[in-house]
């Protein structure tokens, strides 16, 4: 396992994970490299990384669409240029290197079904396969999950819903909170103020292969919004609708789940607190 020394992260410049990830680097005192490569040019990632040199790179570029998935519907090529193309250039560029890489996935390729009922505390594990292809967005994700475990240098992180601790428009809270209506079912999410300094000590342990990650246990959208109401805007109001209403209004339909996370922390570093969702 090699030291953690000098971070390159893609998505570091313009992402939002990849910034908050590039402000975590700082603070712990390492070298901090912010990739100028386009992911999806294997010439100019390989270059950089022959150019930098670094111990580790956190791979957090990707494109979800504006103003959400649904506009990978429309951009099918795009989206697999950057979520394919790029992300598996990263993973076989660092594994040709021998550099340990995180990658910043998605655990929205699961739907509750009859082995896993929503509410029954059953969640998907790392070794599930993925049942949810209702989006472009998670379809691509689901079989770049599979090519990616072939990587064995490679961390792959399941992030659901991620929520931060400001009102930046990409936390799910203030998503939803601008929504007119929302659907009200429990999912498993995860609150980056936590999970991210968790990632960094995943990555300097040298950890590898899929964790589902996300806060222990579930919440729902009307939970969320409770809370939203109690402390940031007691004048909020919200209304709910049904998956089937929602789906006249969307393009692709959304995943709902929860993750188990019992491998995610039995395998926590040392010192890394991470509370149950509701805590």
């Amino acid at each position: 396992m090699t030291d953690m020394k000098r971070v390159l992260i893609y998505g570091g410049k313009t992402g939002w994970i990849g910034g908050l990830m590039a402000e975590l680097v700082k603070k712990e005192g390492l070298e901090l490299f912010l990739g100028e490569a386009r992911i999806e040019n294997r010439e100019s990632v390989a270059k950089e990384l022959d150019d930098v040199k670094p111990t580790h790179v956190l791979m957090a570029a990707g494109i979800t669409g504006r103003p959400n998935i649904d506009w990978c519907e429309d951009n099918k090529p795009a989206t697999i240029r950057t979520n394919v193309i790029g992300t598996l250039n990263v993973a076989d560029l660092t594994n040709e290197r021998g550099i340990h890489c995180t990658v910043y996935a998605t655990g929205c390729i699961f739907k509750y079904d009859e082995a896993h009922p929503l509410g029954s505390g059953i969640g998907f594990k790392e070794e599930d396969y993925p049942n949810f292809a209702e989006s472009f967005y998670s379809e691509t994700k689901g079989y770049m999950e599979q090519m990616l475990k072939c990587y064995p240098h490679c961390l792959i992180l399941r992030v659901r819903m991620p929520i931060s601790d400001d009102l930046f428009h990409r936390n799910f809270v203030t998503k939803i909170a601008k929504y007119e209506r929302v659907v009200n079912i429990p999912n498993s999410m995860t609150v980056l103020t936590e999970m991210l300094p968790a990632s960094l000590a995943m990555a300097k342990k040298g950890l590898t292969g899929v964790y589902n990650f996300t806060n222990p246990g579930v919440i729902s959208h009307n939970e969320v919004l409770d809370l939203y109401k109690k402390y940031i805007d007691p004048s909020y109001t919200y209304k709910n609708f049904t998956v089937e209403e929602q789906a006249k209004v969307i393009k692709a339909g959304r995943s709902n789940n929860e993750l188990d996370t019992t491998k995610l922390m039995a395998d926590m570093p040392d010192g890394v607190v991470i509370n149950d969702i509701k805590t």
